[in-house]
């Protein structure tokens, strides 16, 4: 009976045939995730510069403020 609790073969499952349309429909699926994911980068680049042209725009506004009186 122990010899039998060992051999776990087959106990996860198995993994589902893809025809090869649905092969071809996930890499293009994976691609447009891909896109999507490099879009969202670019978004967010371009919000993270707009914020750091606006800290130094303040900062830059604050010191001709005060005149250098430093």
């Amino acid at each position: 009976m122990a010899k039998g609790r060992n051999n776990l073969l087959g106990v996860g499952g198995q993994r589902k045939k893809l025809s090869r349309g649905d092969q071809q429909g996930a890499v293009q699926n994976s691609s447009a995730d891909r896109k999507a994911a490099v879009d969202q980068k670019q978004e967010l680049l371009r919000k993270m510069r707009e914020r750091a042209l606006g800290a130094e725009g303040a900062e830059t506004a604050a010191a001709d403020t005060t005149g250098g009186q430093e």
